[in-house]
């Protein structure tokens, strides 16, 4: 789940599809689907057991352009979210957006996270834009979604999903 969708995927109608924005191979190459997917695929996330949503709708240039009372707003439409899906993990795209969503003045950095969302575990990867300074590269991304990978198989496997045939087509990453 991202913040809110950019200027180019609210004009595309598909989720991460800024010119040059990394998320779908970082998603391809860190495992989490089979094939290397583009925006335009976005709905094939289920395939893999993915869903995405944003924590606010209003397209901006920049999420720093998002009012107190849409993030609020935004917080509580996720948490109902969550309650009704019951997702077995939630992975959250920028560092920023876990303290907006659990009420932190920061996210801290990326990785494994103490708060829950519909009794899932968290995680948190960086925001894959190019503008991300703290993580300019794709490798120095990549890192970070490979980690989630192996969050994701962790949590499955604890939950009773591991060995399960199905258990690879059914990550829950909502």
């Amino acid at each position: 789940m991202g913040i809110n969708p950019g200027l180019r995927s609210a004009a595309m109608g598909h989720h991460f599809a800024g010119l040059g924005n990394p998320f779908w191979r970082l998603l391809h190459a860190a495992g989490l689907t089979a094939d290397e997917l583009d925006p335009e695929d976005d709905t094939r996330l289920a395939e893999f057991g993915i869903a995405l949503t944003n924590l606010c709708p209003r397209p901006t240039r920049s999420a720093a352009e998002l009012t107190s009372e849409e993030i609020a707003r935004g917080r509580r439409a996720l948490v109902r979210k969550c309650q009704q899906l019951e997702p077995r993990v939630v992975a959250l795209v920028g560092i920023t957006l876990y303290g907006q969503i659990f009420g932190e003045r920061t996210g801290g950095g990326p990785g494994a996270k103490p708060g829950r969302l519909g009794g899932a575990p968290v995680f948190v990867v960086p925001n894959p834009s190019g503008l991300n300074a703290s993580f300019p590269g794709f490798a120095h991304k990549l890192i970070w979604y490979v980690r989630l990978r192996a969050f994701v198989d962790e949590a499955l496997s604890r939950q009773g999903q591991a060995g399960a045939p199905e258990a690879e087509t059914e990550r829950a990453l909502r």
